[in-house]
């Protein structure tokens, strides 16, 4: 997934989500973003569709959000992993989710057509980065509608899960 910064920034003000909820690489490469790594030094590491590094996700939402992934991907072969982390240890939200889809490569080679959808709790931050192959179907003011329209309100009610649910289907609706 060939990602990039966008001028356009998806950050959230930390007063916008509610409080209190709660192919990997070589982890020695020193081209890894030290701040994409987990809090004891270690890459953060691609688990599957959905990657719920901060624990926010039980074992049922992480099910139906896999499966909301693989449907969008055999309907548009269009790649969309899900992630949260404990922490964005310092880093602009856009810069981490940017490292996090080239590292891991989201998307198909070439088409650069991924998505991730990235969320940092702790921080009360989220970001949907697009690959520069669907910025005509997902440019970065529908991103940034979907997180407040469809993400925020859940997120404000304390309801994570359901915020993340939403975002992706409202995505998924854009996405041919």
């Amino acid at each position: 997934m060939k990602l990039r910064n966008r001028a356009v920034s998806l950050v959230l003000a930390s007063l916008l989500i509610a409080p209190g909820c709660k192919g990997s690489a070589d982890p020695l490469d020193p081209s890894i973003p030290e701040s994409t790594q987990q809090a004891a030094g270690e890459p953060l590491t691609l688990q599957g569709r959905v990657s719920d590094a901060a624990g926010i996700l039980p074992p049922d939402a992480e099910k139906r959000l896999t499966k909301a992934s693989e449907r969008l991907e055999k309907r548009t072969k269009h790649q969309l992993a899900i992630v949260t982390t404990p922490s964005l240890r310092g880093e602009d939200i856009s810069a981490y989710a940017t490292a996090l889809g080239n590292r891991w490569g989201i998307g198909r080679k070439g088409e650069n057509d991924g998505i991730i959808v990235l969320m940092a709790p702790n921080e009360r931050k989220v970001r949907i980065a697009v690959g520069d192959g669907l910025t005509g179907q997902i440019p970065d003011q529908i991103s940034l509608e979907i997180i407040e329209r469809d993400m925020v309100p859940r997120f404000r009610d304390g309801n994570y899960v359901a915020g993340i649910e939403a975002g992706v289907s409202a995505l998924a609706t854009r996405l041919h």
